[in-house]
């Protein structure tokens, strides 16, 4: 094992990580007096000794500020996280320092200096800190270099920065900055560094150095199920087309009875300001017919639609993003006499019909987290809706609402907590289309349970059995604990998380009960490996019924290019 061979680096580095728990215990006078290093006879064991001394255990006396401030005391003082008669701890005095220091980079104060300097009571063991500030001259960012980008454009990194050219030096601009260059994810490192100009006491310039990486993907995934067979799924997607910034995806979802074709287009950046544009094309077949005779369960029913729309997104803020749509769809569904009961009350008689809407969508999103890929904190709300035009064939609205909370636990630990509501109603005395049903199941929802397959079921006349039909209410909640997985250090490719799931989708006229709720555990595991993202899943259903679909396994594997 590597990780018990003797390395006097690794030794350095556990004897300061000794001296920072005896400091944050309150040791203030602790030491470490020497450290003996020996080799066993047959040389191939290695013996350290370590002699220490405690010391007594302090307590903070008192907390002074002293300086040239310039920002008012009181407003600093809340910075320090320090009550007089705590006991000491260094990692609060360096944090109390940098919470001052970070405070003076955001108005300007680049070079900065808070010294935080003891006087020690040996007597009574206690101490007293006076933070010495010294904001030093205020600057300004002459000029931003990118480099490392060798397929994005510099437009695409530079329209990212809040820190301006010319403008006077934030310190949480820049970080904010860093963290939407991150966000982008089209690099696999991003830094950024800001040097004095020389001969010039008040100017930096800021370089921000980017490694690309392969952002274009390919994407699938596959169930087994004794109902659907295999089912299938695949997604083009190119974040960042020929550089530009600009999304390109294609999908393709198929089963043995379900088919999806969708592409869209979006323009992130369509006016400078951020405003940002995209177009969607799709295409839906539905036909039960394809489906194998031994195991088919649903009615006979075959349905196409057809769709095109555009839509628009406006940033309110750094955090809050709206969004705004229109969607012109185009329906036709052919039944028989065995269809789902459903469909025949949709279209009023045992042909078929066919139908035409326009929607209007619009949607708010609040994304506070620090990562797309691997969150560590933050909050994700999304809040959508969906309402035809009246005077057409469909007269319905829909709505749902997400939000996730992510906390950081410490040591590469967090704790996530996610709810899902939706809620449907046609209008007019239209009926409610069965095509615009909610769902739930599958790896993204309700694990343990195929996709699509939770909620309310209808029986096939000639056959007797039943089948998930959806419905226009859904209700879906996930408990995740993600952690690093054991032995492997590269935290920011391997994720592993231990879940609790639970949801279930309701009829229009079912009341929200625990008929159709279902629940679920297991285990997780995420590998953003060199051939694309890979995500298995073992799930156990905790309440399950005679005639639900399970799955134990469930996977999603991907290409890069």
């Amino acid at each position: 094992n590597k990780d018990d061979q003797y390395s006097k680096q690794k030794l350095t580095a556990d004897l300061e990580a000794l001296r920072s728990f005896y400091m944050n215990q309150g040791y203030l006078e602790f030491s470490i007096d020497s450290t003996q290093v020996s080799i066993s006879p047959d040389k191939r064991d290695v013996y350290i000794n370590v002699n220490i001394t405690e010391g007594e255990k302090y307590n903070i006396s008192k907390t002074k500020l002293a300086g040239d401030m310039l920002l008012p005391e009181e407003d600093l003082r809340k910075l320090i996280n320090i009550q007089d008669g705590d006991v000491f701890n260094r990692q609060k005095v360096t944090d109390a320092s940098k919470n001052i220091n970070d405070k003076l980079g955001e108005e300007g104060y680049a070079f900065a200096n808070v010294n935080a300097v003891p006087e020690i009571n040996k007597l009574e063991h206690t101490v007293a800190f006076t933070f010495f500030v010294d904001p030093g001259r205020k600057v300004y960012v002459r000029r931003i270099n990118v480099q490392g980008n060798t397929r994005t454009r510099d437009a695409v990194v530079r329209r990212e920065m809040r820190q301006l050219e010319s403008a006077w030096y934030a310190g949480d601009k820049i970080k904010r900055s860093k963290e939407r260059i991150q966000r982008l994810n089209f690099f696999d490192s991003v830094e950024l560094e800001t040097p004095s100009v020389p001969g010039i006491n008040d100017q930096v310039d800021m370089t921000v150095t980017v490694a690309e990486k392969a952002t274009g993907s390919v994407q699938f995934g596959a169930g087994l199920s004794s109902s659907d067979g295999v089912v299938l799924g695949f997604n083009v997607n190119q974040p960042n087309f020929l550089g530009t910034g600009n999304r390109v995806a294609l999908q393709v979802n198929t089963s043995s009875y379900n088919t999806v074709y969708s592409l869209s287009y979006t323009d992130p950046y369509f006016t400078p300001d951020g405003i940002s544009r995209g177009f969607d094309v799709y295409r839906r077949d539905v036909d039960t017919s394809r489906r194998n005779s031994s195991t088919l369960n649903v009615g006979t029913y075959n349905s196409q639609s057809y769709g095109v729309g555009m839509r628009f997104g406006m940033p309110m803020s750094e955090m809050d993003f709206l969004s705004a749509g229109v969607t012109l769809d185009m329906t036709s569904v052919d039944l028989s006499a065995d269809s789902p009961i459903q469909y025949l009350r949709f279209c009023e008689n045992s042909s078929g019909c066919s139908s035409n809407s326009i929607v209007l969508n619009a949607g708010w999103t609040f994304d506070s987290r620090d990562n797309i890929l691997f969150p560590r904190r933050g909050v994700l709300q999304r809040l959508s809706g969906d309402v035809s035009l009246p005077g057409l064939d469909l007269q319905y609205y829909k709505m749902s609402y997400q939000h996730s909370w992510f906390k950081d636990m410490g040591k590469d630990f967090t704790l996530m907590l996610n709810g899902e509501a939706g809620y449907a109603k046609s209008y007019g005395g239209k009926n409610y289309p069965f095509f615009k049903n909610f769902y739930a199941g599958g790896v993204n929802s309700v694990r343990g349970f195929l996709n699509s397959s939770l909620g309310p079921r209808d029986v096939n006349p000639v056959s007797g059995s039943d089948f998930a039909i959806g419905g226009t209410k859904r209700l879906v909640g996930n408990i995740e604990l993600f952690m690093p997985v054991p032995f492997v250090s590269q935290s920011n490719q391997f994720r592993l998380s231990a879940f609790i799931d639970g949801g279930g989708v309701f009829g229009e006229n079912d009341s929200i009960n625990s008929d159709y709720l279902r629940f679920s555990t297991g285990v997780g595991v995420t590998w953003v490996s060199p051939f694309g993202p890979l995500k298995l899943v073992l799930a156990k259903p905790l309440k399950e019924k005679e005639n639900d679909d399970t799955q134990t396994l469930q996977f999603q594997f991907g290409q890069q290019f």
